[in-house]
């Protein structure tokens, strides 16, 4: 479904991305881990067409389609969309008016109240977008919209990040099922950032990777990176990859 061929990704002036090459397979989900600063956010604003984030160097392949240099709304059309880590507050426009724009793209209008009714969003649809909502709000806001957007590939941007227990396990499970992971014939894939791997108690991986200083720099189970990760760091992970692929 999505390729990545030796992208190198610029943002203002400086090189963030370095020859990074990603491969994902219809059904597949990717967990992205990787400390601060490594690439991981620039990484999926690449992918979604982030004007701000230049492609240097390689391409971007969707659906058999080279979307290097699409603008990001045909790149949503072919079934992309995102979730962003820290979404911008918008005055003046209404949760609802949202919902409805990305109920439309899929066809989805009739869904609109039942889907907010799921992610407890029903008594914000007349707000403005994530004015005042808590960090738990605004993750379920973004999941909503996606939910509506029902795209082919999803790229999550720390959907674990600020939220508590009771939120987490309300979003990680609305991503399950968005990317299809209880099916056993599963058409979705999408990339998911973490840093804690708390969202993997809900979300099923079956792949992932480390990306260090601008490069994919270790790839193999999610769970195992993760433990490695949590007792040696990332350099000791990375040593540990290493080692094993000699």
């Amino acid at each position: 479904m999505l390729r990545v061929v030796n992208l190198s990704v610029e943002v203002n002036g400086k090189r963030i991305l370095k020859n990074v090459n990603l491969y994902i397979k219809k059904g597949e989900t990717l967990a992205l881990f990787g400390p601060n600063g490594s690439g991981k956010s620039t990484l999926l604003n690449a992918i979604i067409g982030n004007p701000a984030y230049k492609i240097v160097g390689g391409r971007i392949v969707f659906k058999k389609v080279d979307i290097t240099n699409l603008p990001t709304d045909e790149r949503v059309k072919l079934g992309m969309a995102m979730s962003f880590q820290n979404p911008p507050k918008i005055s003046g426009v209404k949760l609802i008016d949202v919902l409805r724009y990305c109920a439309k793209l899929s066809g989805n209008q009739e869904k609109i109240y039942e889907l907010a009714e799921k992610m407890k969003m029903k008594e914000h649809l007349e707000r403005s977008v994530n004015l005042g909502f808590s960090g738990g709000e605004v993750k379920r806001s973004e999941i909503l919209q996606l939910m509506l957007m029902n795209p082919d590939f999803v790229m999550l941007d720390e959907p674990d990040s600020g939220v508590d227990l009771e939120n987490i396990s309300l979003v990680g499970k609305a991503i399950s099922e968005l990317l299809e992971r209880e099916m056993e014939d599963r058409k979705k894939a999408g990339i998911i950032i973490t840093h804690q791997g708390h969202i993997l108690d809900y979300v099923s991986a079956d792949h992932g990777a480390i990306l260090y200083n601008g490069k994919i720099a270790c790839i193999g189970d999610p769970r195992d990176i993760l433990d490695q990760i949590r007792k040696n760091g990332y350099e000791g992970c990375l040593t540990k990859c290493l080692k094993d692929m000699i």
